[in-house]
C-alpha cells in the first residue's frame, strides 16, 4: 500500500514542482477555478506528513528497520517535519488576509523541496535495469533544463508584473516590440502567450550563457552568441531585471557544467550506477541459467543493492588501513576477552 502511495503522492510532487513558479509568477492572471486543484494537492501532502509519523526507516550504522514509533517521531520532527508543514500552508489566503505584502507570498518557494521526490524516482529507475540507462539519464538532463528555464522565465514574469500599471514601459516585457505589435498592455494577453514570452526569454538567456561557457573549446561561438535569433529583441529594463539577470547568468554557469558535464559521463560510460546495472544484470543471467531458487535470488539481489546504497562495505572501509592495525580492528570486533 505503501508503495502505492508513493506513485501516487510523485505525481502530486511533480504537479508541485512545476505549479508553484507558475503559481509564483503568475498569480495575478491564473484561473479562479486552480485554487480547488491546490487544495486537493495541498491535502495530499498534508496526510502523506501523516504516514511519515508511522513510517519505519533503516538505521544508518546499523542498518536495521526501527518501528518504535516515538523514534520514528522524533526523527521525522528533526529532519523535513518543518518544511513539508510549511508548504501544506495556504500561503495565497495568507497573502491576503495579511494585507498583500509581496514578502510572505516568497514563502511558496518551500514547496519545491517536494522536488526531491521526483529525483529519488529518477535514480530508482537509473538503477532498474528493465530500462535503458542513456534514455533515463537523457530525460533527467532535459526535465532539469526545462526545470530551471521554467522557474527563471515564472520569475522574469514577476518582476515585470508586480511594476506599477504606470511604470510597465520600463519592464522587459512592457517595452518589448517585435515587428508593429508592442506589449505595452501585456497584463491583458493571453495567459499562455505571456508564458511562452517568458520562457523563451529565459531559454535565450541560458542558451547565451551556456554558450559563452563552451566559449574555451571553440572560439568560433563568438559569432554565433552575438547571432542569436532575438536575443536583442528582449533584455532587461529596469535595476531589478538586471539583478536577477545577473543573478541567473552565475547560475547557469554551474548548470551548463552540470549539463556537459553528464554528457561526457554518459560517453566515458564509467559512473558507478552503470557499473551497478552491469553487474546486475550478469548476475541475473547466471541466475536464470542456473535456476535458482527466488529467495537466493532475492538475497544476492538485495546484497548487490546493499553495496551500492552503502558508500563503504567493510572490506573496502579497511583495504587502505596498514595490515597491522587491520589485524588489531579484526581481533577487536570478533574476539571477545574475558574480564577480571
Amino acid at each position: 500500500w505503501y508503495v502505492a502511495w508513493t506513485h501516487f503522492i510523485l505525481i502530486w510532487a511533480i504537479y508541485s514542482s512545476f505549479f508553484t513558479p507558475l503559481e509564483f509568477g503568475f498569480f495575478r492572471g491564473l484561473p479562479e477555478n486552480l485554487f480547488l486543484l491546490d487544495i486537493a494537492g495541498q491535502l495530499a501532502f498534508l496526510f502523506d506528513i501523516v504516514i511519515h509519523f508511522f513510517l519505519a526507516y533503516r538505521h544508518t550504522h546499523s542498518h536495521h528497520l526501527v518501528y518504535d514509533r516515538r523514534l520514528i517521531a522524533l526523527r521525522y520532527l528533526k529532519s523535513r517535519f518543518i518544511v513539508d508543514f510549511l508548504g501544506c500552508l495556504p500561503w495565497d489566503a495568507i497573502y491576503k488576509v495579511c494585507g498583500r505584502k509581496e514578502p510572505i507570498r516568497y514563502m511558496l518557494w518551500i514547496r519545491l523541496s517536494r522536488a526531491l521526490r521526483v529525483t529519488e524516482f529518477f535514480e530508482k529507475l537509473e538503477k532498474d535495469i528493465r530500462i535503458n540507462y542513456l534514455f533515463i539519464r537523457i530525460v533527467k538532463l532535459i526535465v532539469v533544463e526545462y526545470y530551471c528555464t521554467h522557474a527563471a522565465g515564472c520569475i522574469f514574469y514577476y518582476l515585470a508584473t508586480t511594476v506599477p500599471p504606470s511604470k510597465e514601459g520600463y519592464t522587459w516585457i512592457g517595452s518589448l516590440q517585435m515587428g508593429e505589435y508592442r506589449y505595452s498592455n501585456f497584463r491583458e494577453i493571453d495567459l499562455w502567450k505571456r508564458y511562452i514570452l517568458s520562457l523563451y526569454f529565459s531559454v535565450v538567456t541560458m542558451q547565451v550563457e551556456v554558450a559563452l561557457y563552451d566559449l574555451g573549446f571553440s572560439i568560433l561561438l563568438v559569432d554565433r552568441v552575438l547571432s542569436l535569433a532575438g536575443y536583442g529583441d528582449i533584455h532587461a529594463v529596469n535595476v531589478r531585471e538586471m539583478i536577477f539577470v545577473m543573478i541567473y547568468v552565475s547560475f547557469d554557469m554551474i548548470l551548463g557544467a552540470y549539463l556537459l558535464g553528464n554528457m561526457a559521463a554518459l560517453i566515458v560510460k564509467g559512473s558507478k550506477t552503470e557499473r551497478f546495472r552491469d553487474k546486475m544484470a550478469d548476475l541475473i543471467k547466471y541466475m536464470n541459467r542456473n535456476n535458482l531458487d527466488k529467495q537466493i535470488s532475492k538475497e544476492i539481489k538485495g546484497h548487490l543493492r546493499l553495496q551500492y546504497d552503502c558508500s563503504y562495505t567493510e572490506a573496502t572501509a579497511l583495504q587502505d588501513i596498514p595490515a597491522s592495525i587491520r589485524t588489531k580492528v579484526i581481533l577487536s570486533s570478533f574476539i571477545t576477552f574475558p574480564t577480571s
